[in-house]
């Protein structure tokens, strides 16, 4: 629930607007609303972060706004935090308006959604669900270059399921549309938040079983086997990408160590 903030109001502070976060000094501000010249703003607690609270605020700071990227390597705790905020404030300027019938909506003051007073529809944040997986073969990682990522990081496969799949089948879907490669013994790992836009990736590790690699060229740009002692460039610690590949790696050192 809004409210105006007054003096006495601390914490840490989302600032956000059309997907970016206010990070003056490059960093999530963190002091009181009077330090930050944010009294008078109206904002929401989201969470609490090491007893301190963390709150949101939905407007546009039209200096020092960033990508929710530039933070990355914060506590997961409060990484998480600060994307909730970035996807919070989406969802309410995203239903300004009804889908069904056109009127302007509100927020509601009990939770997270947005009302329309004239057709009574409630509409909640939406969650996007991915998969991501890891694919061992004998001492090696199949780590891939994607075309949406603007640097030279190696990571795993991923993508959105689709309506009507199983996680299972959008896993070989994905993997095989992207690499021509079929897997075998699938697990589930771990799942993590991933507010790029409004994500929850579900991690899962697989053994490879068939195919020839051949990339689509489309999604990827570059991709290949890669024995465990000599990766590439790889996504930062604290992303489940990179709990994935160091789950392998730890495999694969096991079984090259076995007499």
């Amino acid at each position: 629930m809004e409210r105006e903030l007054t003096s006495v109001d601390a914490g840490w502070w989302v600032v956000s607007h059309e997907q970016k976060i206010w990070l003056p000094q490059g960093e999530l501000p963190f002091g009181s609303a009077e330090q930050w010249g944010l009294v008078g703003s109206r904002a929401a607690a989201i969470g609490e972060w090491q007893g301190d609270s963390v709150w949101l605020i939905r407007e546009n700071r039209s200096e020092s706004m960033g990508s929710i990227r530039q933070i990355i390597d914060l506590d997961s705790g409060l990484f998480q935090l600060a994307g909730r905020g970035v996807q919070l404030a989406e969802f309410v300027r995203s239903h300004r308006y009804c889908g069904y019938c056109g009127h302007e909506m509100h927020l509601s003051n009990s939770e997270n959604a947005c009302l329309c007073a004239h057709c009574r529809q409630r509409y909640y944040p939406q969650i996007a669900p991915c998969i991501i997986v890891a694919i061992r073969r004998d001492d090696q990682i199949l780590l891939a270059q994607h075309a949406r990522h603007r640097n030279s990081i190696y990571t795993v496969l991923a993508g959105f399921v689709e309506v009507g799949e199983t996680l299972e089948q959008a896993v070989a879907r994905e993997v095989m549309e992207e690499s021509n490669v079929r897997i075998k013994n699938l697990r589930y790992v771990t799942s993590q938040p991933w507010p790029f836009p409004h994500s929850l990736m579900m991690a899962f590790m697989a053994e490879y079983d068939a195919g020839e690699l051949q990339i689509d060229r489309k999604e990827l740009i570059d991709a290949g086997w890669f024995r465990y002692d000599a990766l590439p460039s790889l996504p930062p610690p604290g992303t489940v990408a990179r709990r994935l590949i160091e789950d392998t790696v730890a495999l694969c050192r096991a079984a090259d160590e076995q007499p």
